[in-house]
């Protein structure tokens, strides 16, 4: 037990830090700062930030300050959503029901908009419902 509260301890402050920095990403994007938004986000994405992954996903599908590309919002998304970020779950599934940078696929669709479901986010459960079926 006293191992596990050092590790804990020990590891604090690195979150700390990948918190300001996703929050410094987020004042960035927010004053219209994409360019520090978009580095702080890069940087922490690679490092495997779900929350970052999931913004770097929507700068690249609404094209700020990158070039619109639905296939790299993809990526982004997946990495986020595979580690249970429901609004990248969610994003991803509406990626696959427009054919948005993959093929079309109702089925893909229906299983993320059930990841986004599981995590509780409301649009996912709406969409999940009415795509539930292509699961069966």
């Amino acid at each position: 037990m006293r191992c596990l509260l050092f590790a804990v301890l020990a590891v604090m402050p690195a979150l700390s830090a990948v918190a300001q920095d996703f929050d410094r990403g987020l004042a960035a994007y927010k004053r219209g700062d994409y360019a520090t938004a978009l580095e702080a986000w890069q940087r922490l994405a690679e490092q495997g930030s779900a929350a970052a992954q999931y913004r770097l996903g929507v700068m690249y599908a609404h094209g700020i300050m990158v070039d619109k590309d639905y296939r790299t919002a993809r990526e982004w998304y997946e990495k986020a959503a595979r580690q249970g970020d429901a609004q990248a779950a969610y994003e991803l599934g509406v990626l696959y029901e427009l054919g948005r940078g993959v093929w079309q696929d109702e089925r893909q669709a229906a299983y993320w908009f059930q990841q986004g479901a599981r995590g509780g986010h409301g649009p996912s459960q709406e969409k999940f419902s009415r795509y539930e079926r292509f699961l069966r």
